[in-house]
């Protein structure tokens, strides 16, 4: 296994484990498809109650479509049914 591919595995189980996380990068991956996510960051660098270390992670994971479109299908394949 390369080294990236394990370093991306543990963040898709980071994210897919935290609820609001999940969520949110979830909603910037169909913002991604959609080709829609611009109008998402500018409310995002605008929003006053996240912190600079938070919009930073933001901006960067948005900033890189791949990622999101593989974090939304690991979510998706790990997703256990009930």
């Amino acid at each position: 296994m390369l080294p990236g591919w394990h370093q991306n595995l543990e963040s898709f189980e980071a994210i897919s484990q935290d609820d609001l996380t999940r969520g949110v990068v979830l909603r910037m991956a169909a913002l991604s498809q959609a080709g829609s996510l611009a109008p998402f960051l500018v409310e995002l660098a605008d929003d006053g109650e996240l912190d600079d270390a938070t919009k930073v992670s933001l901006q960067e994971i948005a900033s890189d479509p791949a990622f999101l479109l593989a974090v939304e299908d690991y979510v998706h394949r790990t997703e256990i049914l009930h």
